[in-house]
């Protein structure tokens, strides 16, 4: 039975976001025409532009004439496998927040498509209530909002204000999410840190439920900062995990 908007938001339907900078043109890349309808409606609802393409060549192709701040991206699409779809979209801009909506359970899955370059991704049936939610937290966290100063821990540098990663002379790619996590923990190292606060911190200040997407995170970080520092031939700073804690990031010395 096809369900309408309130129903799919738990309820309520969503209200318009009253801080112009969570507003976000949006493209949907999704072809359940049920699920797109409902998502595209409740977007629109809650005060995003939205423009819904149904498979990946055509979102590729909407996202290059007109380019977006944000991308939902379904990983089953029709015509191209939306792991694709997100290489091609991040290769042509680092800036677009891109989160993946999928039916796939896996978790290899899920680390194949934030390792293509998204953001965050959510489990289908999506519930358009949290789906906002994660927005609205994202775009709290893009580049252009006030950034705490540059940190060094050891032969790591972050620069916050210029989204900049280098360990020694060596320059570390990493993604929008990795990159905040990094900062979350260099502002504090040495310390303790707990999983709910880098949650709080990274993701969204009223965050709730699953905290997977800081171990998917956060594998990827520490992976991209060992080949840095193997390039760079020096030892990086070591991020402890805490067992039913959280993290803790320390300078080399101490981490040997």
């Amino acid at each position: 039975m096809t369900r309408d908007v309130a129903s799919y938001t738990g309820g309520v339907v969503p209200h318009p976001a009253q801080n112009s900078e969570e507003i976000a043109d949006v493209l949907l890349i999704e072809d359940d025409e049920e699920i797109g309808r409902q998502i595209a409606d409740g977007l629109r609802a809650a005060g995003h532009p939205t423009r819904w393409s149904r498979t990946g060549y055509g979102g590729l192709a909407e996202a290059e004439r007109h380019p977006p701040r944000v991308v939902l991206l379904d990983l089953g699409l029709p015509d191209i496998d939306g792991v694709d779809v997100a290489r091609r979209l991040r290769a042509g801009n680092s800036n677009l927040l891109m989160i993946i909506l999928t039916a796939r359970t896996d978790e290899m899955d899920v680390v194949v498509g934030l390792d293509a370059g998204a953001d965050d991704y959510l489990t289908k049936p999506v519930s358009l209530t949290v789906l906002l939610a994660r927005l609205r937290a994202h775009l709290r966290h893009r580049p252009g909002t006030a950034p705490p100063e540059a940190v060094a821990v050891g032969p790591l540098s972050v620069d916050a204000a210029a989204r900049r990663c280098r360990i020694s002379d060596v320059e570390v790619d990493l993604r929008a999410k990795e990159l905040d996590l990094l900062l979350a923990l260099a502002t504090r190292a040495g310390t303790a840190v707990t999983r709910e606060d880098l949650m709080a911190t990274v993701w969204d200040e009223n965050w709730f439920g699953s905290t997977k997407t800081l171990d998917v995170t956060m594998a990827a970080l520490r992976h991209r900062l060992a080949l840095a520092a193997d390039i760079a031939g020096v030892t990086p700073p070591i991020i402890t995990t805490l067992r039913g804690h959280g993290y803790r990031l320390d300078p080399p010395e101490l981490g040997e």
